[in-house]
């Protein structure tokens, strides 16, 4: 199972950005579906960005489409998630998350294989 850890977290001002990592332990990383979710105090786990296990397609949550960009070099077995004109509402926990193969349906995030830690994210107004 891939080992994952996240970096880049950190405290920014609303309009701000953030670039997150994640690190895999695996050179097989470019097998794996790749997402980012988010969990805010009192709020359940949600979707935020993914990319496919050959750099194909990427897909966004409504709230962060055209705001937050989600990459990955397979060379360097790291995603990446590019946060730009942060909003308070941004506040979470940030997640990366893989799985083997594609993933059906990004809402059902017990479809993961393997998690990280998890890096903290605050946008204050």
């Amino acid at each position: 199972q891939v080992q994952l850890a996240e970096s880049g977290g950190g405290l920014v001002q609303a309009g701000g950005s953030l670039r997150l990592s994640c690190a895999a332990s695996e050179h097989t990383f470019g097998r794996y579906t790749m997402a980012w979710f988010r969990q805010a105090p009192g709020k359940e786990r949600e979707f935020v960005a993914a990319i496919s296990q050959f750099n194909i397609r990427t897909d966004y949550a409504h709230s962060v489409k055209g705001r937050f960009t989600v990459s990955r070099d397979n060379a360097k077995n790291t995603l990446y998630l590019q946060m730009n004109s942060l909003q308070p509402e941004d506040t979470a926990v940030y997640y990366c998350a893989a799985r083997v193969g594609p993933w059906a349906d990004y809402s059902d995030h017990t479809l993961a294989d393997s998690w990280g830690q998890g890096t903290q994210v605050t946008v204050s107004s």
